[in-house]
């Protein structure tokens, strides 16, 4: 008797798992073209690029996104594919792809641009993030 449920199932899932994945990449893709960018910009304008402690407006912005994206990765997937598993693929699908939309809007939300404060419009990415995620975790200990 094979108990293996049907890979279908959670197809889903999987392509909302990708999405994530491949939004983080170009995350990161973004730090390395802001990096170079900068370090090129710095160099014709003879100034030293300190990509760490330099504290550049742009190179801040950069950073905060995708480390955003990071400290929320390990929760993110693991309350997916248990919500997958407990609930049901197709309500994870939905609100994995709403919180995987919303972290896609990070940036343009964010601004190009970092300076000292954080825009509160930002907060209402931060919010629907925090409201999927608890649902997540709600319906999965409701279904338990």
């Amino acid at each position: 008797m094979n108990t293996t449920p049907d890979p279908a199932l959670y197809a889903g899932p999987v392509w909302v798992t990708l999405a994530y994945l491949a939004i983080y990449y170009v995350f990161i893709s973004n730090i390395l073209r802001t990096k170079l960018g900068l370090a090129k910009k710095y160099w014709e304008e003879g100034k030293k690029f300190d990509r760490y402690f330099g504290q550049d407006r742009q190179m801040l912005a950069a950073d905060r996104t995708q480390l955003n994206m990071l400290e929320h990765m390990p929760v993110f997937l693991v309350l997916l594919w248990l919500h997958a598993w407990v609930v049901g693929p197709l309500e994870a699908t939905v609100l994995g792809g709403v919180y995987t939309g919303t972290r896609a809007l990070y940036p343009l939300v964010l601004g190009g641009r970092l300076g000292r404060m954080v825009p509160s419009r930002i907060m209402v990415i931060t919010f629907t993030g925090y409201g999927v995620l608890a649902a997540l975790a709600v319906r999965i200990a409701m279904s338990l």
